[in-house]
């Protein structure tokens, strides 16, 4: 799963990874949780790309309030296109969620190890996600979620399950509402863990009330 990550580039930094035409409004952060608004890329009916900041928890547009949406902060690659939660945006809503690396805990018989995976050269990167749109009587909410697939060997021995991320080269192609969906089935690859690193820190992160540099500093 995903369940917390880091964005720390400058806005400069995101503006070019991402060719925006406007530069982002955003909270940078070492220690992003569930139910935060966090910043993803959306392709608009003109083919240009924007950036928005989405609720993370997707609360899907069918639900009758949005008390749960903290169940879905992830979606499974595998039934992205079965279950009801996610199938309509997968077909239409697929969007970006931009990032600079993401935590994950190894179950040790001590406890807990936690990792920081990152770039090999610490530059941005981009979650593959969906987003929703959720609105009943007066009250709007945009919403989104991580896709997660099978772990690759880098992650393998800290836990069974990942992010997508997505290819610097298919983000047009993902984020194209008229792409086949087979077509964007095949771009949930795990290719980009190959230039991904592990790096161990300490338990620092496990608060998240934590929120500085700290949380990625690599373990004595």
């Amino acid at each position: 799963m995903c369940g917390r990550f880091t964005l720390t580039a400058a806005t400069e930094s995101i503006v070019e990874h991402f060719q925006l035409p406007k530069p982002p409004r955003f909270q940078a952060s070492y220690n992003i949780a569930p139910a935060q608004k966090i910043l993803c890329i959306v392709e608009l009916e003109d083919k240009s790309l924007k950036a928005v900041n989405l609720f993370w928890g997707l609360v899907p547009s069918w639900s009758k309030d949005d008390k749960n949406s903290h169940h879905l902060i992830n979606a499974r690659a595998e039934t992205i296109r079965e279950k009801p939660s996610f199938r309509a945006a997968f077909h239409k809503r697929r969007c970006l969620i931009v990032a600079s690396g993401f935590y994950e805990w190894q179950k040790l018989e001590s406890g807990k190890q936690a990792f920081h995976i990152h770039r090999q050269d610490n530059k941005l990167f981009a979650f593959a996600g969906l987003w929703e749109h959720w609105e009943h009587e007066a009250k709007t909410l945009y919403s989104c979620t991580i896709i997660t697939t099978q772990a690759a060997e880098l992650m393998q021995p800290i836990h069974e399950r990942m992010p997508v991320i997505m290819p610097t080269e298919d983000y047009r192609d993902w984020l194209n509402k008229t792409s086949d969906e087979q077509l964007a089935l095949q771009l949930i690859n795990n290719s980009f863990y190959s230039s991904m690193i592990a790096t161990p820190i300490s338990d620092y992160v496990n608060n998240p009330r934590h929120d500085d540099e700290s949380c990625i500093q690599p373990k004595d």
